[in-house]
């Protein structure tokens, strides 16, 4: 048997076999320590840039300006705004007092108001607050011919073909007179609409009285007007102990339908990328990114050139080009922020007296902190890629591809249904519920549902009939119907794997036993573990054949193969072929058809060797002359 396993495939000695797929494996686990190195200086590089400040600085400002009540009402404050009224309280009460504080608890002045303000004491507030304002115009909508006599004026929803762009009120200052938007400046998304930069523009005093009364002066000349659609209050914040900044803005809309809408930004970002040694640690971290960049560049570069079509057929090509693309607008977005800081800062800090308008900044670093977040996601994604190191995850992976028809299947029937019951608690609950008031909204409610978080009280107070048919039927047919079919097909293909891996047919984790046999190698040179062929010849039964074996140039898998197969043997003819036995039913187990499965995989691979070894004996006899 040995001798027949000697040769496979036209004659090749196993030996030579095996030293081939360690020339062919050893790229790979090259390129899984190269990768592995990357991946810690990605990690390094990208926790480098977020710290426990930055949230601790978003909450106290927030605490601030939006949980602060407004005088003369406890339950008011900027997230609860609801009228004309109550937005200038908060503009005269908690906004005014949280932007200026002149002195210490005991009234002792800490620094020169002339040249800086502070919140908090330890912020510094860069330049001054601006307000600005965007209104629409009168008549931008149709009013029906029955309630024309009752509505002489009518104001749209805003958008820039409605835009008001007159003078107005007292028409003396900026605050009255039309500014034109700023093409750098990046347009807001809110509630009720996407505002354009621009609008009627007014900035804050250093001075707390003056600015109390500018307040004063624009409420009682009616600065909000009906047409008004939305003020933005915008100031910058840098805390030198951290080297943070913080931009803040504070959004008001004011709908076509009445009321007020409320929403905020706080973005604390790190402009000054590199002042402490530690920064500079993480400069040579960026380095090394680019440097490891440009060698997987090349080395992807090749892998087109040599494979050419071919190489976009596998999934795992198509995400080191997407995790490439994304290094590459990573390193192009931090140069530009850096660029942008360099070019700009100086003229933010120059002139105290105005606005400095850091929001550009922060919104391009915003952007850029959601690149690398992306990327190092997908860089964890790719060690998938190496998962036949280990056998738990190589079913896992087995599982997944074998299984993603039938999961593609169930997606197209799932999402039909899914979609179905969004758009119908859309038409049934839109105008009530909050959770249903959009169709986006509808389906990530469904969600929520599935993972039982929803507001039964509120879809049964929007339809007391439709609403409990709605939510049960839903319940029955996507949580107990079709997540449990979802299972199933997982399931029941994961033990198709699983029972295929049990009687051997797994591919064989190359990989996985060069690691495990070059961690071997380094421990028996090192003394600090015997050497494992001195171990295995005192246990194997019938060692002088094996050490005979050995010397004749066969390894230990073709050894261990061999007396495997004279085990199994010796344990069939023993329980199938005995004369006590012969005429009596055995029931076969579960290890004993395994056992039998894998010694007619031998006996087939044997029988194959016996055949090219007959084919090469009768091709030198057909050679002889006659």
């Amino acid at each position: 048997m040995a001798e027949a396993s000697r040769w496979h495939q036209g004659g090749t000695p196993k030996h030579e076999q095996h030293f081939r797929k360690e020339v062919e494996i050893r790229p790979t686990l090259q390129e899984l320590l190269l990768y592995f190195i990357f991946l810690v200086n990605l990690c390094i590089l990208t926790f480098g840039m977020v710290n426990p400040h930055m949230y601790y600085l978003n909450k106290v400002m927030s605490s601030l300006f939006l949980d602060t009540s407004v005088p003369g009402d406890e339950r008011t404050n900027f997230k609860s705004i609801h009228s004309v009224t109550d937005f200038w309280k908060f503009m005269e009460g908690p906004l005014l007092e949280g932007l200026y504080w002149d002195s210490w608890y005991n009234n002792q002045k800490l620094y020169n108001l002339k040249n800086s303000s502070r919140i908090y004491y330890e912020n510094i507030l860069l330049g001054v607050p601006r307000v600005r304002q965007l209104k629409v115009r009168n008549n931008t909508c149709k009013v029906y011919s029955s309630f024309q006599s009752l509505m002489s004026e009518c104001y749209a929803k805003y958008t820039s073909e409605n835009e008001d762009m007159s003078d107005f009120g007292l028409k003396l200052s900026t605050e009255w007179k039309f500014s034109s938007p700023s093409i750098s400046t990046p347009v807001h998304w809110g509630f009720a609409g996407v505002y354009q930069s621009g609008g009627y523009i007014f900035t804050l005093s250093k001075s707390k009285s003056e600015t109390q009364n500018k307040f004063v002066n624009l409420r009682l000349n009616s600065w909000i007007t009906r047409g008004t659609r939305v003020i933005f209050i915008d100031f910058s914040l840098y805390n030198a102990n951290v080297n943070l900044f913080c931009i803040i803005r504070l959004v008001a809309e004011f709908p076509a339908t009445g009321g007020i809408l409320t929403s905020w930004q706080f973005y604390t970002v790190k402009l000054l990328r590199y002042v402490t040694y530690y920064d500079y640690f993480i400069a040579s971290c960026e380095i090394t990114f680019c440097i490891f960049l440009i060698v997987f560049t090349i080395q992807e570069a090749k892998k087109i050139k040599e494979f050419k079509s071919a190489y976009f057929k596998s999934i795992w090509n198509w995400l080191e080009l997407l995790l490439l693309v994304l290094c590459f607008v990573a390193v192009f977005f931090n140069l530009y922020c850096n660029i942008q800081v360099f070019l700009l800062l100086g003229q933010l800090l120059k002139n105290t007296e105005k606005y400095s308008d850091f929001y550009f900044l922060a919104y391009w670093n915003i952007y850029y902190n959601n690149i690398i977040a992306i990327t190092i996601f997908f860089a964890w994604i790719k060690i998938f890629k190496f998962i036949s190191v280990n056998k738990t995850m190589s079913q896992l992976s087995s599982t997944l591809s074998r299984c993603i028809k039938d999961i593609v299947g169930f997606a197209i029937m799932f999402f039909i249904i899914f979609f179905a019951y969004a758009q119908l608690g859309f038409l049934l609950f839109g105008s009530q519920v909050d959770d249903f008031s959009t169709f986006q909204n509808s389906i990530f409610s469904q969600f929520r549902i599935v993972l039982g978080d929803f507001n039964f009280a509120g879809i049964q107070q929007a339809n007391r009939i439709l609403g409990p048919i709605y939510f049960i039927t839903f319940i029955f047919f996507v949580f107990f119907i079709l997540l449990n079919m979802f299972l199933a097909i997982i399931n029941n293909t994961y033990f198709e794997v699983k029972a295929d891996y049990s009687l051997g047919r797994r591919p064989d984790f190359e990989l996985g036993k060069m690691i495990k046999k070059s961690y071997n190698d380094v421990l028996e040179k090192l003394k600090l573990k015997k050497p494992q062929t001195d171990e295995n010849s005192k246990n194997m039964k019938g060692g002088d054949l094996a050490e005979r074996a050995r010397r004749e140039g066969f390894d230990e898998n073709e050894i261990q193969s061999a007396e495997q197969m004279k085990k199994w043997k010796e344990r069939l003819e023993k329980k199938y072929y005995s004369t006590e036995t012969q005429d009596d039913y055995q029931p076969v187990t579960q290890r004993e058809f395994r056992d039998l499965f894998l010694y007619t995989v031998e006996l087939e691979k044997e029988l194959h060797y016996i055949s090219l070894k007959l084919n090469r004996v009768m091709r030198k006899v057909s050679a002889l002359p006659y």
